[in-house]
C-alpha cells in the first residue's frame, strides 16, 4: 500500500513577541499537520530575512504561510478589533495576490462573531503610519497598513508556488490614534481578538493543503 504524502505545513507569521504569544495562546493541538508560528520582528527587512530562511529548510519549504498581527486601519469608522482580511499586499516592489480570502472572512466571522471584517489592500510601509499618511495611503485604495505583511509573501511566493494569506487585527485607526488616551483599551482589544482567529487560520489551511513536491 502507497503512503500518502505528508501534508504541507502552516507557517504564520508575526512580528512582535505580544502577537506570537497571542497566537499560541490556544495552541495548534489536533490541527493534524504542523503549524510554526514564526516571530520574524519588527520591519519589511526582518520579515523578509526571517521567512526566506525558514522557508529555505527542509520542514517549511512547501509550507503555506499566513502574515499576521497588528495593523493601522486607514479607513474612517474602522476600530481597534476590526478584522482585515488582505485581497493582496502591496509595497514599493509590487504586490501579491491572497489567496482563500472569502474562506478566511466566513472562518472569522464564525470564530469571531460581532467583529467587523474589513476586505481589500493590505499596503507595506517601513514605519509606524500616524495621522494625515492615513489619507495618502487611502488615496491608494489600501485598507490598513502595517510593517511586515507584504514583505513576508514576496519572500514566500518568491521561494516558490504556495497558498498565502494576509489577516490583520486593527490596532488603532483614523479616530483610534495610537498616541491618544484609550491606546490601551485599543490594544487589549486588539489582543483579544488576535488570541481567537487561530481556528480561522487552521481552518483555512485545511481547505488550500498543498500536497509536497
Amino acid at each position: 500500500m502507497t503512503a500518502q504524502p505528508a501534508p504541507a505545513p502552516l507557517l504564520i507569521a508575526c512580528a512582535l513577541g505580544i502577537e506570537q504569544f497571542a497566537l499560541r495562546r490556544r495552541g495548534s493541538g489536533g490541527a493534524g499537520w504542523p503549524v510554526t508560528v514564526l516571530r520574524t520582528g519588527m520591519g519589511p527587512l526582518a520579515a523578509e530575512r526571517s521567512v526566506s530562511r525558514v522557508l529555505d529548510g527542509p520542514a517549511l519549504r512547501d509550507a503555506a504561510v499566513l502574515a499576521t498581527g497588528f495593523c493601522a486601519g486607514l479607513a474612517p469608522g474602522m476600530h481597534p478589533g476590526d478584522l482585515v482580511v488582505a485581497e493582496e499586499t502591496r509595497d514599493p516592489r509590487g504586490s501579491v495576490p491572497c489567496v482563500g480570502t472569502e474562506l478566511l472572512v466566513k472562518e472569522l466571522l464564525r470564530t469571531v462573531p460581532g467583529r467587523t471584517v474589513h476586505t481589500g489592500p493590505l499596503t507595506g510601509s517601513d514605519h509606524v503610519v500616524r495621522g494625515p499618511e492615513r489619507a495618502d495611503l487611502l488615496a491608494t485604495g489600501a485598507i490598513a497598513a502595517d510593517m511586515e505583511s507584504a514583505a513576508t509573501l514576496l519572500s514566500a511566493v518568491r521561494a516558490g508556488a504556495r497558498p498565502v494569506a494576509a489577516v490583520r487585527v486593527v490596532v488603532d485607526a483614523p479616530e483610534h490614534e495610537l498616541v491618544r488616551i484609550g491606546t490601551v483599551r485599543g490594544g487589549i482589544s486588539a489582543f483579544r481578538v488576535l488570541r481567537s482567529v487561530l481556528p480561522a487560520y487552521l481552518e483555512w489551511h485545511r481547505s488550500l493543503l498543498l500536497p509536497r513536491r
